[in-house]
């Protein structure tokens, strides 16, 4: 099991990651709230990571912090909650709002995020109140999102497509990403008030 890694992040595009660790690159896939506070490109970093094996693949899921990964394992033990809706639940609510849902029964919040239904809210309720007591409280200091001066060329499409890879349709991210004003904002800026606007 591989449960931590430290090095040069190559690439950033959401969901995926590329991390040099001396000299073996690993493809990884982070929620946005991991984007959220990634250092730029060619810095290091540390990530929390979860491994898992299937038959057609190895897939290995990188978090910020010890809590958010906690929060990602006790998703997918969820019945009906699999690695890609679980990142799509990190990528769309933050920790503290998602543990608030879940103890105070909101599945109309719930239902807001890409690929949850009324019914996986409610079991999420059901499954996750006794799991949420057992999170680790570390969290991420130190690491900011990169900022620079206007939108690099591609930062809205990849705002858009990060969108789309999270389940909103392609009209519906481009909207939302349309109706900001992106200059100077960077592509996770971007992703983190389009979603504001569609929750």
């Amino acid at each position: 099991m591989i449960g931590r890694l430290r090095g040069i992040l190559l690439e950033k595009r959401a969901p995926f990651l590329l991390l040099d660790v001396q000299g073996v690159g690993y493809e990884l896939e982070a929620p946005l709230s991991t984007f959220y506070v990634l250092p730029a490109m060619g810095a290091e970093v540390i990530l929390y990571t979860h491994l898992v094996v299937r038959d057609d693949a190895h897939l290995l899921y990188a978090f910020a912090s010890e809590k958010e990964r906690g929060l990602f394992r006790s998703l997918i033990r969820v019945n009906g909650v699999g690695a890609k809706l679980g990142l799509g639940i990190l990528s769309g609510i933050e920790a503290e709002s998602f543990t608030r849902c879940v103890q105070e029964g909101d599945t109309v919040s719930l239902t807001r995020l890409p690929g949850v239904g009324k019914k996986t809210a409610e079991r999420l309720i059901v499954e996750m109140r006794d799991r949420l007591l057992d999170m680790p409280e570390s969290g991420v200091a130190g690491m900011r999102p990169d900022r620079v001066d206007g939108s690099a060329p591609g930062t809205v499409a990849e705002a858009v497509s990060a969108l789309v890879a999270l389940g909103y349709k392609p009209n519906e991210a481009s909207r939302a990403v349309r109706r900001l004003d992106t200059e100077a904002l960077t592509t996770e800026e971007i992703i983190r008030q389009a979603l504001q606007r569609m929750l």
